[in-house]
């Protein structure tokens, strides 16, 4: 899931929440909406592989 901050830039976080914290993982910060999605892909790549 990405989303935009007051900042400008885009958050990756984790799909599913943390059932320990009840919140999701920040999975990095990115200047462009592309580098966001592009790092999202990767992290799915990786999940499986």
């Amino acid at each position: 899931m990405i989303r935009k901050l007051k900042s400008g830039g885009f958050r990756l976080y984790s799909r599913k929440k943390d059932p320990r914290t009840g919140k999701r993982k920040n999975l990095g910060t990115f200047k462009s909406l592309a580098a966001a999605k592009r790092h999202e892909r990767a992290v799915q790549f990786f999940k499986r592989h």
